[in-house]
């Protein structure tokens, strides 16, 4: 089969806010307990395996970030979870193989990353070691048009993807926030979502297939055939792993032809339940405009300034036929106030945007945490979140919005804040994370809609699993006896050390 290759740039992550200050002089750590060691001879080892090979102290505190806003509220007091002892940044799988082969000869873990725009401490490196950059892996190896299917390296970014593929007259249909900060791998081993999941799915839906390697350096190709019923589907073991159980490095993805005509409209309800009844109702019918956002009043003052509303903004895109048959489902259903149309227009024009969250973050200390829960049960998912985080000493504001839509469930993204002492934001953080989690799985969510698990919510997941646990556990074992890949991650138990936890006080200075 003839390949056709599609050039795209690779570059490096852009570090999240709050960095600039720190140096590796006046930089403390904030997880309890020593990292792992590594020896000289080890680096050099590494490289001989691959030309680039960091330990300077950019390159060592850049590794030690990602957007987790605690993260960028220790940065504000000169602080990092933990620091590697050196970035590897390989170009190809067969580096990736010769690396994590020795690595696990020495026993010396791995943390993959690619655009570290994970918001919950996924890449950071808990006990110090290797961090392996992945964002030279880069490029669209292959585009077959015939087959709606793409060959992309895990680390290319998602707007260089997009930009790509839109050339070609196609599009992925993934829509992150985080499009210009995040990789292909990285939305793979976290499972995402995008803002059109409604028409396009999530990456379960758009993987077709992977190149994996494994702990001790094997190389694994799932094939093509997500899905299919040759034994269990191995391209699902590893999304939405985190990197835990083998490191993505390039995937085999569903396409679709770029969209030639738009709808969207706005509407208003009297309450949050009113408006999420009404999107049930569509979705029921089989309709699935490509963005479904419905805003509680609170939310819907601060994205669109109206007062006392609940906000639903829906937009949907593809062949003509198909959108207009299943819009007039969605007209037919929404029972609310008919808005102007620009809401939407101005959703659309700053739905990337990340600018500002600095200032958010030393001001208000804010964060998010986005479940799935089954229709039948969102209101109630909604009052017991909300009301849980408003009993956490120093919370100023919990609120709400629908994000993502499905026949049977909803996609709800909680956005929470509130003015605590510098000192002892960490012990907040904690708190009002365990009070959120704890009322949405008592309520029947689940733990994680699309932004993961990492390292903020390990110690939940054992949890939410139930006995699915030991089966997660018994893969980790069986992928990476040594378990050397993305340690302290996922409520796994590691050699290094005891799960790892945080401070609950910062130094001020």
């Amino acid at each position: 089969m003839s390949k056709s290759p599609i050039a795209v740039p690779a570059r490096r992550p852009e570090p999240p806010p709050g960095g600039a200050r720190l140096s590796l002089a006046t930089l403390a750590t904030t997880l309890e307990g020593a990292p792992a060691r590594i020896s000289d001879g080890l680096i050099t080892q590494l490289e001989a395996l691959c030309d680039d090979v960091r330990v300077d102290e950019a390159s060592l505190i850049d590794a030690s970030r990602d957007w987790w806003p605690l993260g960028m509220v220790w940065a504000s007091q000169s602080l990092v979870a933990r620091l590697p002892a050196v970035v590897v940044a390989p170009t190809s799988t067969e580096e990736v193989s010769a690396v994590l082969s020795v690595c696990n000869e020495h026993g010396v873990p791995v943390t993959p990353y690619g655009g570290r725009s994970g918001v919950l401490g996924g890449s950071l490196p808990v006990f110090g070691g290797v961090s392996l950059d992945c964002t030279k892996m880069s490029g669209i190896w292959d585009l077959r048009a015939n087959d709606l299917t793409v060959d992309v390296g895990a680390g290319t970014f998602g707007d260089d993807f997009e930009a790509a593929l839109q050339r070609h007259d196609y599009t992925a249909g993934h829509w992150p926030q985080s499009i210009a900060l995040s990789t292909i791998g990285g939305w793979i081993a976290c499972c995402g979502s995008g803002q059109m999941s409604t028409r396009y799915g999530t990456m379960a839906d758009i993987v077709k297939g992977l190149t994996v390697v494994l702990a001790d350096g094997r190389v694994v190709d799932t094939g093509e055939y997500s899905h299919s019923a040759t034994g269990p589907d191995l391209t699902q073991i590893f999304v939405g792993s985190e990197g835990a159980l083998g490191v993505i490095t390039s995937a085999r993805l569903r396409i679709c032809p770029k969209p030639t005509h738009r709808v969207s409209a706005a509407f208003s309800f009297p309450s949050f339940a009113a408006g999420s009844d009404a999107i049930r109702r569509f979705m029921r019918r089989g309709a699935t405009p490509a963005v479904v956002r419905l805003y509680d009043a609170t939310e819907s003052v601060r994205n669109f300034g109206t007062d006392g509303q609940n906000v639903l903004i829906l937009h949907d895109e593809g062949e003509a036929a198909l959108v207009d048959a299943g819009w007039a489902i969605v007209l037919e259903e929404c029972d609310g106030t008919r808005l102007d149309s620009a809401l939407v227009d101005r959703w659309l024009s700053h739905r990337n945007t990340v600018s500002g969250i600095e200032t958010l973050i030393a001001d208000r200390a804010p964060d998010t945490l986005e479940v799935t829960v089954h229709w039948s049960r969102v209101a109630e998912t909604y009052d017991a979140v909300t009301g849980a985080l408003m009993q956490v000493a120093g919370t100023r504001t919990a609120t709400a919005h629908i994000s993502h839509a499905y026949p049977d469930r909803a996609g709800l993204y909680f956005m929470f804040g509130g003015r605590p002492d510098v000192t002892f934001r960490p012990r907040w953080y904690r708190e009002a994370w365990d009070a959120a989690t704890r009322a949405a799985l008592a309520s029947g969510a689940n733990l994680s809609h699309h932004h993961g698990i990492g390292l903020g919510r390990s110690r939940f997941v054992s949890e939410a699993l139930g006995t699915g646990f030991d089966v997660l556990d018994d893969l980790k074992t069986a992928l990476d006896p040594k378990r050397i890949l993305n340690p302290g991650k996922m409520g796994l138990d590691s050699p290094f050390g005891a799960p790892p936890d945080w401070k609950d006080e910062m130094p001020c200075g």
